[in-house]
């Protein structure tokens, strides 16, 4: 029986981009029509690798530093919900190299909610596997202040749930700009523990 279930959300590659300097204080991507990707995440990616060391997500697991696997190859946001966070902003648009973001993806307005574990895979079979939700960090509202004065302290609030989501690669190869990624995802019930949790 499948783990996993191909569905029929369809996801197309709008941009494409790669960080390729670490800054301790503002972050940026830069622009490409195709990315490479190999064990280690994204070929020319200041944060590629098969592990990374744990920061302050990650403190109720492992102490700052500790050598962990690398679940953040890739940082990928859906167009949808940037065109949500500059409306609520009052901007005519939210640049995706703020975000330092590597893939925006269209086709999916709810994208940051889509079940941890879920696989995008390109027609060509390179496939990303999705960790979790990310959240807004500082760094981006900097950049965001550095190009638009007084607007880069709103972000974090407004982008909230609307992050978008970190993979790490599956299966290596290209990704090229107007690719279609299918979904496919787990096949599992809602958490009842948690469902339970929740109620009143």
């Amino acid at each position: 029986m499948p783990a996993l279930v191909a569905t029929d959300i369809s996801l197309t590659i709008t941009w494409l981009g790669v960080v390729t300097h670490r800054r301790e204080i503002e972050i940026e991507t830069d622009p490409r029509q195709t990315l490479q990707l190999d064990w280690d995440g994204v070929v020319g990616a200041a944060y590629r690798g098969r592990t990374r060391a744990s920061d302050s997500r990650v403190l109720q697991q492992h102490s700052r530093g500790t050598d962990i696997i690398n679940v953040r190859q890739l940082s990928i946001v859906s167009q949808e919900e940037l065109e949500q966070i500059a409306r609520d902003m009052g901007l005519a648009h939210i640049n995706p190299q703020w975000l330092g973001a590597t893939m925006v993806v269209s086709g999916c307005p709810d994208f940051s909610h889509i079940p941890p574990s879920s696989r995008l895979q390109a027609p060509q079979g390179t496939t990303l596997v999705v960790d979790m939700q990310n959240y807004p960090c500082h760094q981006v509202g900097m950049t965001i202040e550095r190009d638009m004065p007084g607007q880069g302290k709103s972000f974090k609030g407004h982008a909230t749930g609307k992050r978008g989501v970190t993979a790490w690669v599956e299966r290596p190869g290209d990704l090229n700009l107007g690719d279609v990624l299918r979904l496919h995802r787990p096949e599992q019930r809602a958490w009842e523990a948690d469902v339970q949790a929740h109620l009143p």
